[in-house]
């Protein structure tokens, strides 16, 4: 086999093995994700934590309170796009880098605000109580 004949054979390899390694790194299902009270030096807020499932936010739908501060976090499991989270309504729209970053915001307003992921692949529903 010639020089060229190798690149080939190699180039198809590595694709091969970047398709399955995506493949199954989307296919971890974490079933987490709650809203829960917490606290810090400057006070109280919400904490929102989500995950990914069936390629999609986990939970979909997060309900908070209005007039509460909210911070939503993104777990291990939130890859890619996922991680750049959006929320137009609230003019939000940062990348999370790793599961310790969050977004914080104060709703004000009670409705039902859709999220996303930057690229719109992923999407969930945020109710204000």
């Amino acid at each position: 086999m010639n020089k060229k004949g190798v690149i080939y054979v190699m180039l198809t390899v590595l694709l091969l093995a970047g398709a399955g390694y995506m493949m199954l790194g989307k296919s971890v299902e974490i079933e987490r994700g709650s809203v829960i009270t917490g606290g810090n030096q400057a006070g109280n807020f919400q904490k929102v934590t989500l995950g990914i499932k069936n390629y999609n936010y986990y939970p979909n739908t997060v309900t908070v309170k209005s007039g509460q501060p909210v911070r939503i976090y993104l777990d291990e499991s939130v890859v890619g796009c996922y991680r750049g989270f959006v929320i137009r309504d609230f003019g939000i729209s940062k990348y999370l880098k790793t599961p310790n970053d969050y977004v914080g915001f104060t709703p004000t307003k009670p409705g039902t605000y859709a999220f996303s992921c930057s690229m719109g692949m992923g999407k969930g529903t945020l109710v204000v109580q």
